[in-house]
């Protein structure tokens, strides 16, 4: 189960973080000296998750860059200036051992359809799926026992942070509704964390217009086939600055909760 894919929705235009997203996408918003995306893989390299499919869009070659030239970034090296071929690296990063493919999936298209045309890159039965703007102190392995053990296409994440989220409605675990915009702020809401079988591609359009969380995820609910696993502790999204800057707090203080793993 190591070996699933975990893709990464990475390619929206994050107009509520204009303040950061009119030069960089909403995934590279730095939480301290990182992009939040970078936090985000690390959560899911802490369980031995290190396949990654980022989807892209807007301003989808600044996370190109990044990736491509992460050793250089994150290692002290020695160039010699008349052969640039001539690098010799002095320390190694921790992430040697990710896979990363960088897939453009189109400047408008809508999740559903982003998750549809990286359908050629998951060569496993499932696949883990997650925004590219939110941490948790989530444990991989337990949401994904979750899924395993009911047997059914999809797996969401429901979190209880501020109401203005997607809700979710249950009985005991089962996803009987979804609805876009709740009208109280008690009820869980989609956290992302998503567990998927490939199944899932069979209600996902390739047309730009294609929201999973809109009719996907409500046929799905529909159907029976719509899961969600309760998540208790920290969950945080970066929607606004106001969010960037909680999480920046966070960091800072030393005690960020989604920082499972050891080093900085």
């Amino acid at each position: 189960m190591k070996n699933i894919p975990v893709v990464i929705l990475a390619g929206g235009f994050g107009t509520r973080l204009r303040e950061q997203t009119e030069f960089i996408p909403k995934p590279m918003v730095p939480v301290g000296t990182k992009p939040i995306l970078w936090h985000i893989m690390k959560i899911y390299s802490f369980y031995g998750y290190k396949r990654f499919i980022i989807c892209l869009g807007y301003k989808g070659g600044i996370i190109k860059d990044y990736f491509l030239n992460y050793r250089m970034r994150d290692c002290d090296f020695t160039i010699k200036l008349g052969n640039h071929e001539n690098i010799r690296i002095h320390n190694m990063h921790r992430e040697d051992d990710w896979e990363v493919t960088l897939a453009d999936t189109g400047l408008k298209a809508m999740t559903g359809a982003r998750i549809k045309r990286i359908e050629k890159y998951i060569d496993t039965g499932s696949f883990l799926l997650t925004y590219g703007d939110g941490v948790a102190n989530m444990d991989i392995d337990r949401l994904i026992d979750f899924h395993i053990s009911h047997g059914k296409l999809a797996t969401i994440t429901g979190v209880k942070p501020p109401s203005r989220f997607g809700e979710l409605i249950t009985e005991g675990n089962r996803v009987i509704e979804f609805g876009e915009k709740p009208q109280v702020g008690s009820s869980m809401i989609n956290g992302g964390f998503f567990v998927f079988n490939r199944g899932v591609f069979r209600y996902l359009s390739d047309n730009d217009l294609c929201t999973l969380e809109r009719e996907p995820l409500e046929r799905l609910a529909t159907d029976g086939e719509l899961m969600a696993y309760h998540h208790i502790g920290f969950w945080q999204c970066m929607d606004t600055l106001r969010d960037m800057n909680l999480l920046n707090e966070y960091w800072e203080s030393g005690n960020a909760p989604w920082k499972v793993w050891e080093e900085q």
